[in-house]
């Protein structure tokens, strides 16, 4: 019997060929621009070395810490949804509305986040990470943050973009000593 690999086997730079044209570089749906929040970054090998073949596909809660459940979202709602091609310096932009705490129970909130989803040449599957916003009080108490060493938390906060003041940047780093943490699901 002969077996035909499916996309979940096939390795190659098909992410940007076949989503490309559904990345969009704002996707905040804000029309206050003080809630937007425009992310930079790149994504790089454990050598370093830009990979621009990558997609980017990130999720979050509305203001209110709310995930959307209705698609399209409701009128007014921003999308909580984008996704990010790389370049060809492995680097990405994309602009979301800043996301609100999420109530997680009775008491416990997780803090403002992005989800992130990580597709790229060489990965069987795609990975799975977050970002959180820098100098936020509420990092300190997340429950999946505390699950991280603390000196790999670094890993998954933004950082303030001194070359544009107001933006923010954030690395993917796919292996290596640098390497972002990733999460199983």
């Amino acid at each position: 019997m002969r077996s035909i690999p499916s996309g979940s086997q096939t390795v190659g730079p098909f992410f940007r060929i076949g989503l490309e044209h559904l990345c969009a570089q704002d996707a905040s749906g804000e029309a206050d621009v003080a809630r937007t929040v425009r992310v930079r970054g790149r994504v790089l090998d454990g050598k370093g070395v830009p990979v621009p073949d990558a997609l980017l596909e990130v999720w979050h809660a509305d203001a209110e810490g709310r995930y959307s459940r209705v698609e399209p979202p409701e009128p007014g709602r921003p999308t909580c949804f984008a996704r990010a091609a790389t370049d060809d310096e492995g680097s990405f932009c994309f602009a979301i509305s800043r996301p609100g705490a999420i109530l997680c129970g009775a008491e416990e909130k997780q803090a403002s986040h992005v989800a992130v989803l990580v597709f790229a040449r060489g990965l069987l599957r795609h990975l799975m990470t977050r970002m959180y916003f820098p100098g936020e009080p509420a990092n300190a108490e997340d429950a999946v943050l505390r699950l991280v060493p603390e000196h790999r938390r670094g890993t998954l906060i933004a950082r303030e973009n001194p070359q544009r003041p107001g933006e923010l940047e954030w690395n993917v780093v796919l292996q290596g000593n640098e390497e972002t943490v990733f999460f199983a699901w």
